[in-house]
């Protein structure tokens, strides 16, 4: 990743959220002490920026190590607000379609998912601020600059997003095994979104219980699950089929 990209030290972290730069993830070192490091922290909370503990190893991977047991990535994009781009899209003539992924971890899925949705016409994407996978040099990569080109936003609760995309008359399907319904059963010919999981715990319950619909794909072989990236790919293309 490019230097212009991360942020080094722990003053120069906190100029940079007060100056209003668009942080994507901070990095802490586990069981640092002082004053300017507890106002950063502070800081980083107020501001609801995503952020973990990690050990000091972690940190001497970054190019610069003097990094003061802190280093922020910028993320490459800006991102949109979701009431804006929902009332944008209801307002044109599209039928919607919106992606939900609650806490994707990986950076690669990440990219592959981004790229198929720019490609599969999608209006948007949602993730939460906290818990999913940042977007770095290695999204952008695995995205083929599919991450410039479609919207994506950032949301406080992956539900709220839900009860929002509801209200406005948006269908939203979860991306499940927890289903009889095969995916082929399931419309998604009206303004929809399509919920997909985390890779190893799949869908929160929680966001499971309030969705609209839940779909499966059929598996043949004896393995349980495919890659999340392949499943959302198989998602948005049979969309595009009913659509079509």
């Amino acid at each position: 990743m490019k230097n212009d990209t991360e942020i080094f030290g722990i003053r120069a972290i906190i100029e940079a959220i007060n100056s209003g730069k668009n942080i994507d993830k901070v990095f802490l070192q586990k069981g640092l002490k002082g004053d300017l490091f507890k106002e950063l922290e502070s800081l980083i909370r107020s501001e609801n920026i995503n952020y973990s503990y990690v050990p000091i190893e972690k940190l001497n991977k970054f190019k610069n190590r003097n990094h003061q047991g802190a280093v922020a990535q910028i993320a490459p994009i800006a991102f949109h607000d979701l009431d804006a781009l929902i009332l944008e899209t209801l307002e044109s003539d599209v039928t919607p379609l919106f992606l939900v992924l609650d806490q994707l971890s990986d950076v690669r899925n990440f990219g592959a998912i981004i790229r198929t949705a720019e490609c599969t016409g999608v209006h948007g994407i949602i993730i939460q601020k906290k818990g999913g996978a940042p977007i770095n040099a290695d999204t952008v990569k695995t995205s083929a600059g599919a991450i410039f080109k479609i919207p994506i936003c950032k949301v406080d609760h992956i539900k709220d997003a839900i009860f929002h995309l509801q209200a406005s008359g948006i269908k939203v399907i979860a991306a499940t095994e927890k289903t009889d319904n095969d995916l082929y059963d399931v419309s998604f010919a009206e303004p929809c979104a399509i919920v997909m999981g985390s890779e190893g715990k799949g869908i929160n319950p929680s966001v499971l219980k309030i969705v609209d619909d839940r779909a499966k794909l059929p598996l043949l072989g004896t393995i349980e699950s495919l890659n999340v990236s392949v499943a959302c790919g198989a998602f948005l293309y049979e969309v595009i089929r009913q659509r079509r």
